[in-house]
């Protein structure tokens, strides 16, 4: 009995209490031999949740104390109960269809949320040393409040190793673009330079070669994706590839090993690995002991993470080191963030080698299970309105039921069966639609793969929930509400439902107000879509090309084809481009200090993609006063609260700059992110690195194919890189256009429940009313009155929905706006009258059918209703 130590006390007590004292040890035996089973295997927490599981699964009419007999009769209740329902579906199949139908749906989107929420939760949690492994971050002082960086210095990871016995590996990181050669195959690709306690810190496995030969500087290891692009299914180990770094700098590296495909869950990655002294190959200036330099990473794995804390507290010489040469860049202070939730903490750390979407991820989580709890609701609602309703046709089932023998009790729990039944149907159909079409469709429209599957125990578990929460909720007040009536006044007749039933008027109205909330998401996020499309970038990328070159020669040698082409307008070059790149300096001013985005461009940028000056000039070809000018935007100006810009001096890096212009604000990259202070400054012509374009309007194909036959020319080795300054943001506008598709669908479905909800009530109090609109024909009502009269009892209840949804629909699908989008369409009333005007057309269609219906029967059948 020692061995019970550990068996959860709560269950174990519960099954002896009703477990039959003559099968107590063979049933026992078998759930104890699991649970130690199961604890070895999956550890203590999980064989503990199956534990408390598998003795409710046990609590069955086999293994209950009862007296004899007493088993069979539950059983054959049961039985009963299982008919009736059976039968009861078959001979209503509109309602059916309904309940059924409506709690699919619902459940379908709820595993669509569970499935998402997983997707997210196991993002790269397959790495094995997750809780070991730790990213090194910087907090540093902006504006008077700290900001946290990925980016740390260059000599850190070196010394750490070095000075703390505790830190078992360090791996630093620099991802550096180049151009990739095989054979024929030229393609632009990103690197990543890293130590070779790479492979060993993360999990990646390698499908073909040896983790070990990331040693070797002349080694490469590929992504599978990139094994693939290069050399199709086959091998490549052994193979050589040619890594271009820039004119007469290459090296040719042998591929040692090929990594198995990424997990659908992890933030990092990389294309090609290869060892970090290559850095000196790609840039022969490169010093690992500078400390005026940064790497993307650092990542130390410690033996124990409780060491961190003492890691932690000598971390002082570190700071001062880098704050000597870097003060504008200069250290708060030093943390450790755990890869295990490195992902979860990404948005808020600027530079981070994870992906920095969990922010956008954990919002689409609160919004889809809210979504799924109105989908829920909105499903419920229809089964409970239609049970209370269509319940009249049972009133003497009911009746004889407890004239025999049943109480109240029994009633409830065979109205609680039969919705089980319902539910269980839709949970095997919401099943299908969610594996067949609901996931599905939302990996397509957001393009990605949740990597959703349904031999998941937790899966089967949220789904039992999810079928006794929804069975409960919608069968509970049917149940309760039905049995209460007495015998006598079931058979004087005295019992109506669903006429005058206050809470079922009060679920129609929430089903209203739910669906008018939806449909104005759905008309504002078709709004949106067209605003985003039509809105300034704060400058025209219409007619406008651009190249990424290698150096200024580079740049001269295409320039000087390019001008010679009658369709370019005007040309230009940087070293940084609108929505492609950009650095980040401090401005100082008396008292403060301002990170600003920073751009260098030439005297002709501004013409070239129409930025259009607010005060002021813009550079002078080839000026040298004007090294020590900037353009800057009406964000910095404001920010700074400067009356007077123009002359203003400031000073970045040690260096007085004069500010000799202020252009309009405009979007440097997409509208998700929020306009910055900007700074131009004149680039330095060996800092070329992109060429610019204006062209005639209609002639952008024409002069994009001559850019590439120019390059082709000139530049054989290096392909190209470039594109129409329109399709800068990538696919941005096709992700807006998403949204808008997907709320639409969410609203579809929202009044198609709503719908079938209405037309089952109506439908049924119609045919519940068969002999009074007889007897109104008989007696002369046209079609007109009857339509009044069917009318009626709506009217007030959807206006007074309508008056509360209206307002609420409008304030919440604001503050979602604002919650998701820095720019978004201005709330409008349109959202709003379009959902009132579909909710009253569908109200109007139900009853024009129910209308027709009375209109086209013969009175003299109605006559005979009971």
């Amino acid at each position: 009995m020692s061995k019970l130590v550990n068996i959860p006390r709560i269950p174990h007590a519960f099954f002896r209490w009703y477990c039959q004292r003559e099968k107590y040890e063979e049933l026992h035996g078998d759930l104890e031999e699991l649970f130690y089973e199961r604890s070895l295997e999956s550890g203590l927490a999980k064989a503990r949740l199956f534990y408390w599981w598998e003795v409710f699964l046990c609590c069955q009419p086999y293994a209950w104390k009862t007296t004899k007999g007493q088993t069979n009769s539950t059983i054959i209740m049961f039985k009963n109960y299982y008919k009736t329902s059976s039968r009861g579906l078959m001979k209503s199949p509109l309602s059916s269809f309904i309940n059924i139908f409506g709690l699919s749906v619902a459940i379908g989107i709820a595993i669509l949320v569970y499935g998402f929420n997983q997707w997210v939760d196991r993002m790269d949690q397959f790495h094995e040393n997750k809780h070991e492994v730790f990213l090194t971050t910087v907090f540093v002082d902006r504006e008077g409040a700290l900001q946290q960086n990925g980016l740390t210095p260059r000599p850190l990871g070196a010394m750490l190793v070095e000075d703390f016995a505790q830190i078992e590996r360090v791996c630093r990181i620099e991802d550096r673009p180049v151009v990739m050669k095989y054979e024929d195959h030229l393609f632009h690709e990103n690197v990543r330079f890293t130590d070779p306690g790479f492979l060993r810190m993360f999990t990646f496995p390698l499908k073909w070669g040896s983790v070990s030969s990331l040693h070797d500087p002349n080694s490469i290891i590929l992504a599978e994706e990139m094994s693939v692009k290069y050399f199709g299914e086959e091998n490549p180990v052994g193979q050589d590839m040619i890594m271009i770094f820039g004119e007469n700098r290459n090296k040719v590296f042998k591929i040692t090993g090929v990594a198995e495909a990424f997990p659908g869950t992890h933030a990092i990655d990389f294309d090609f690995l290869v060892n970090f002294e290559n850095l000196r190959a790609y840039d022969p200036s490169y010093d690992p002991y500078d400390w005026s330099e940064s790497v993307n990473a650092t990542l130390v794995q410690v033996k124990n993470p409780a060491d961190l804390e003492r890691i932690s507290a000598h971390m002082e010489k570190y700071k001062t080191l880098q704050n000597k040469v870097q003060k504008d860049w200069a250290i708060s202070s030093f943390a450790f963030e755990p890869l295990a939730t490195l992902y979860e903490k990404s948005g808020n750390i600027r530079n981070s080698i994870s992906s920095p979407y969990y922010n956008s991820n954990h919002q689409a989580r609160i919004i889809l299970l809210a979504l799924s709890l109105c989908m829920l609701a909105l499903a419920c609602f229809n089964y409970i309105n239609i049970a209370i309703v269509s319940a009249a046709k049972r009133l003497k089932e009911i009746g004889l039921r407890k004239v025999i023998g049943a109480n109240r009790q029994m009633v409830i729990i065979q109205f609680l069966t039969e919705n089980m039944v319902i539910t269980l149907l839709a949970l095997m159909v919401g099943t299908v639609l969610a594996v067949t079409v609901i996931i599905p469709w939302f990996e397509y429209i957001n393009d990605f793969n949740m990597g959703f599957h349904l031999f998941d125990q937790e899966l089967w578990l949220f789904l039992i929930f999810v079928t006794l929460l929804t069975g409960l909720l919608s069968g509970i007040y049917p149940a309760f509400y039905i049995s209460k009536f007495q015998v006598v006044t079931i058979f004087k007749g005295s019992v109506r439902f669903g006429k005058k039933n206050p809470l079922t008027k009060l679920f129609l109205g929430l089903q209203l107000v739910l669906s008018c909330i939806l449909i104005v998401c759905a008309v504002m996020f078709t709004q949106n879509n067209a605003y985003i499309v039509n809105r300034s970038w704060g400058y025209n990328p219409d007619q406008v090309l651009f190249a990424n070159v290698q150096d200024h020669k580079a740049f001269e040698q295409l320039e000087a084809a390019m001008a010679r082409e009658p369709t370019v307008l005007s040309l230009s070059g940087s070293g940084h481009h609108l929505g492609r790149s950009h650095t980040t300096a401090i401005v100082h001013v008396p008292g403060r200090e301002y990170e600003v985005d920073q751009l260098s461009v030439d005297a002709h940028y501004f013409k070239t993609m129409e930025l259009p000056l607010a005060l002021g000039r813009g550079f002078k070809d080839r000026s040298k006063s004007d090294k020590q000018s900037v353009v800057v935007n009406q964000t910095l100006v404001e920010n700074m609260a400067l009356e007077q810009p123009l002359g203003y001096l400031f000073e970045i890096d040690s260096t007085k700059y004069e500010v000799i212009g202020v252009v309009n604000d405009f979007h440097l990259y997409s509208f998700y992110q929020g306009i910055k202070p900007t700074i131009f400054r004149l680039t330095d012509d060996e800092g070329h690195r992109y060429i610019s374009l204006k062209v005639q309007a209609g002639t952008e194909v024409e002069t994009y194919q001559k850019l590439q036959e120019h390059w082709a020319g000139l530049f054989p080795e290096i392909p190209f890189e470039g594109g129409y300054q329109q399709d800068v943001w990538g696919g941005y506008f096709e992700e807006i256009k998403t949204h808008g598709s997907f709320w639409r669908v969410v609203a579809a479905l929202a009044i198609l429940l709503a719908g079938l909800g209405l037309f089952g009530l109506v439908a049924l109090n119609v045919a519940g009313r068969a002999r009074e609109f007889s007897i109104r024909r008989v007696l002369g009502a046209g079609w007109k009155s009857m339509a009044r009269n069917i009318l009626t009892p709506y009217t007030i209840l959807f206006a007074g929905a309508l008056l509360v949804g209206a307002p609420v629909s409008y304030m919440l699908v604001e503050l979602l706006f604002d919650s998701v989008y820095t720019y978004h369409v201005p709330m409008n009333i349109l959202g709003v009258v379009v959902a009132i005007s579909t909710l009253v057309l569908v109200l109007l269609v139900i009853v024009g059918t129910q209308l027709g219906k009375l209109v086209n029967s013969n009175p003299v059948e109605g006559l005979k209703v009971e």
